[in-house]
């Protein structure tokens, strides 16, 4: 799975060079062409338009989308976790009670939804959206591991030698708290896809003509009883791309943790 990951990064890296035809081409008189035929390996959509082409393109969308809703994540859901965890009282009050209890009190698909309807459809919006939704699931593991680190001996120490508080939370704190935050990493760009693609699947995703695997899989589901391949195709690139992601996300945890894969 890992050199999948790696595939989908370099055709999303390279998606222009590397597809065969323009994605938003039409040309009818190759409409619903099925798989392995002459000049399109995996056929047409009801356009003409080349599936491989707009799979790769989509690609180059879907993982924009998803490493940049959850770096943005990583760093909104990392701070608060940590300022909370290692300040306690009124501040972890603000930023885990306030701000990321509420957050998670409402189903993301409504929320995101929500934000689609206010500030439109595109990729930007989407950034934001799924990234400040995904960001409680670093807020809890940043957290959780503060309040396991910030009395260790080596905490102390800083302190007891003056450092600032910054260079506390951020040199030696952060660093001993890492390996979970990189794990599920992996796990939340899996679940940006998915919630992308679910979005794209209900209209309100990325804009079209642009290719998107969600509109992909609502374009093809009118055909799928003549021509399945237009659903099939896209459907099945979002489900091995979303289990790559999460495998991938369970073999580094076993690998930055090795007691959990003792414990597992």
């Amino acid at each position: 799975m890992a050199v999948y990951v790696l595939v989908m990064l370099l055709v999303t890296a390279f998606a222009p060079v590397l597809a065969p035809y323009d994605p938003i081409e039409q040309n009818i008189d190759a409409r619903l062409v099925p798989p392995l035929s002459p000049g399109h390996l995996l056929g047409t959509d009801e356009l003409g338009r080349d599936i491989l082409s707009r799979v790769m393109h989509g690609a180059q969308v879907e993982l924009f989308i998803a490493l940049g809703a959850t770096l943005l994540a990583l760093v909104l859901g990392t701070l608060l976790g940590i300022v909370g965890g290692y300040f306690a009282g009124i501040v972890e009050t603000i930023t885990m009670r306030l701000i990321v209890d509420v957050i998670l009190a409402f189903p993301p698909i409504v929320l995101a939804l929500l934000a689609v309807t206010l500030y439109g459809q595109g990729a930007t919006t989407l950034i934001l959206a799924i990234g400040v939704l995904s960001a409680p699931l670093f807020a809890r593991i940043a957290y959780g591991q503060t309040l396991s680190v910030k009395r260790e001996e080596y905490v102390d120490a800083a302190r007891a030698f003056g450092a600032p508080t910054p260079v506390v939370i951020f040199r030696t704190i952060l660093p001993n708290i890492s390996a979970p935050i990189i794990v599920q990493f992996s796990l939340t760009i899996a679940a940006a896809i998915l919630l992308e693609s679910g979005l794209s699947y209900l209209g309100l995703g990325v804009v079209p003509p642009a290719p998107s695997w969600g509109s992909m899989v609502a374009q093809g589901q009118r055909y799928l009883s003549t021509d399945p391949h237009a659903l099939l195709v896209p459907g099945a690139v979002v489900v091995v791309t979303i289990l790559a992601f999460g495998i991938l996300g369970d073999a580094l945890r076993d690998l930055l943790d090795p007691k959990a894969k003792k414990r597992s």
